[in-house]
């Protein structure tokens, strides 16, 4: 699920070369603004190159959006030991934190909002499937070892989604001199890891 970009035991792509061009363009200039044209201007290709890659903008946003958050989620979820509450309370709450600071993220978000709303109103996207898949497997893991409780491990995982959706988009909201955001996080890992325990 990681990257070429950031997987050391392979050699860029020329298309993670593209998205690389692609994201600097939404960041200096948001998402409206940026197209194919800019994309393949910054990336020193023709513009015909990147339309052989992508038909559209949306089509690229959404391999960049997939590159960008799945390699998020990897680096944060480690299956090689066992899954136990604390451990994906952990993962999850680093992976929030992650995303929120996240700067392709944050200008999207300032910028672009509208561009979220589908994969918070209408439909799923390839990137929160990549994040369902893995909270999936080290969920399954988790309970054949005995760490995690009982539940169907895909619908666990969409409840934990579902929760972390508000914590990445609407945290800000209840943030003020009462509830600091660390202490927001706490609640987090206390809320997952008390809902996976046996």
């Amino acid at each position: 699920m990681t990257s070429h970009r950031h997987n050391h035991d392979s050699e860029p792509s020329p298309r993670d070369g593209y998205l690389d061009a692609a994201r600097e363009c939404i960041l200096d200039v948001g998402w409206r603004r940026t197209t194919l044209t800019e994309v393949a201007r910054r990336a020193g290709v023709s513009r015909m190159t990147i339309y052989r890659a992508w038909s559209d903008m949306p089509a690229l946003l959404g391999d960049l959006m997939t590159r960008e958050w799945g390699t998020l989620v990897a680096d944060r979820v480690d299956l090689a030991t066992t899954p136990t509450p604390e451990r994906i309370a952990d993962a999850v709450v680093a992976t929030v934190g992650a995303l929120r600071e996240n700067e392709l993220f944050t200008r999207i978000v300032e910028l672009d909002p509208e561009l979220i709303l589908p994969y918070l109103l209408s439909r799923r996207g390839r990137s929160q499937e990549l994040i369902l898949e893995v909270l999936a497997a080290a969920i399954a893991a988790g309970q054949a070892a005995g760490a995690i409780g009982d539940g169907d491990p895909s619908t666990v995982a969409r409840g934990l989604v579902l929760a972390a959706h508000g914590f990445v988009l609407s945290a800000h909201t209840m943030v003020d001199d009462a509830v600091d955001q660390p202490a927001l996080d706490d609640e987090l890992h206390h809320l997952i890891a008390r809902s996976l325990t046996p």
